[in-house]
């Protein structure tokens, strides 16, 4: 992995955050990262973020953030195209933090050939639990922005992610890394932080899944 130039999957989460630390502590050189807003370029797709709070990471990790707009129906192509420019700029190889769920390899797979770049999943099969202890253990410190409040109760919104709120969340059910979306979360600080976000609480909501049949309450958080 030394010298290999990569770009990284961000979702402004810990799971991605994770994922970028392994790769660059194993020597690759980050040449950007990449994010997924809705059409109207106000939310990021798979977080519900501000495009400014993704752009303070980006610049706390010190390196470009590359986005692009789409729906759901134009997402595969749009991200497909920041792939392809990854390439163009030298990238050999996409990082991403998914842990288990095969589709969503499968997908990555497919649009990192369409792009001619490598997927790169460091966190793969790795035991879920021991992934958030190792995230807690690095410094990583992440707030909690959305709940799947068939699973989790919205009065988590907001909290950091520590030891004891990870006891909370496998007490009521879920999983310890949220990775069947129980919960997601926003990056404040790191190892690969210059400096740390100074986020503060806006309005919270509730919205449907595509699927309709799912609540999930979200919290807004913006930078202080």
């Amino acid at each position: 992995m030394t010298g290999t130039p990569f770009v990284s999957s961000w979702s402004g989460g810990k799971d991605s955050a994770l994922a970028f630390h392994r790769v660059r502590q194993a020597g690759g050189v980050p040449l950007a990262v990449v994010n997924m807003l809705d059409e109207t370029g106000e939310r990021s797709r798979s977080h519900g973020l501000r495009p400014e709070v993704i752009a303070a990471q980006a610049a706390a990790l010190g390196v470009p953030l590359w986005s692009a707009r789409a729906s759901w129906a134009g997402y595969e192509a749009q991200f497909t195209a920041l792939l392809r420019q990854a390439a163009a700029n030298g990238a050999a190889e996409a990082v991403f933090g998914d842990i288990d769920l095969a589709a969503h390899r499968e997908w990555e797979e497919q649009v990192c050939a369409a792009a001619g770049l490598r997927a790169r999943l460091p966190l793969w099969l790795e035991p879920r639990r021991a992934l958030v202890d190792e995230m807690l253990s690095l410094g990583l410190q992440a707030r909690v922005v959305a709940v799947r409040q068939d699973v989790l109760p919205p009065d988590l919104l907001g909290r950091t992610l520590d030891a004891p709120l990870i006891r909370e969340i496998e007490r009521l059910g879920a999983d310890a890394c949220g990775e069947n979306g129980e919960y997601h979360t926003v990056l404040v600080d790191g190892p690969d932080f210059a400096r740390p976000l100074r986020l503060v609480a806006g309005p919270a909501g509730v919205h449907h899944t595509g699927e309709g049949t799912l609540r999930v309450a979200t919290l807004d958080l913006i930078l202080g």
